[in-house]
């Protein structure tokens, strides 16, 4: 049986890919909260520059909705910096195991908005 061998550089220059593109998508999970707080602000501004004023109904959804996704963002950076410093340890020790926990959580936390994004927006119309 032979020795493990440490990672070599296209194995940790893959794991820092990854790890920036766990970046993009929590920057991109912060942005679309960002937004959802600031809608309603837009149909308001909207309405004024169109001339007609809308009767806005706020139930504080789309606050603390977005408010949230801000922070679902913000938690996962922290997680895959965690992720990238684990397989980084990993590689260098020769070793590796897989672990989808991280995708696993976030894909669940997706689906979870988007039906209850769904269903804010049939029971709105």
């Amino acid at each position: 049986m032979e020795p493990k061998k440490p990672g070599g550089p296209a194995d940790h220059l893959a794991n820092e890919r990854t790890f920036l593109a766990w970046v993009r998508t929590s920057i991109g999970i912060m942005a679309f909260g960002f937004v959802v707080v600031k809608f309603s602000l837009f149909v308001k501004q909207l309405s004024l520059m169109l001339g007609k004023e809308m009767e806005l109904r706020s139930t504080g959804l789309s606050a603390l909705t977005g408010i949230t996704l801000v922070a679902v963002g913000a938690v996962t950076v922290i997680f895959s910096w965690f992720r990238y410093r684990n397989i980084e340890k990993q590689l260098n020790e020769g070793k590796y195991a897989h672990s989808s926990g991280l995708l696993t959580a976030l894909t669940g936390f997706i689906f979870l908005v988007s039906v209850l994004l769904i269903v804010y927006l049939v029971e709105s119309t």
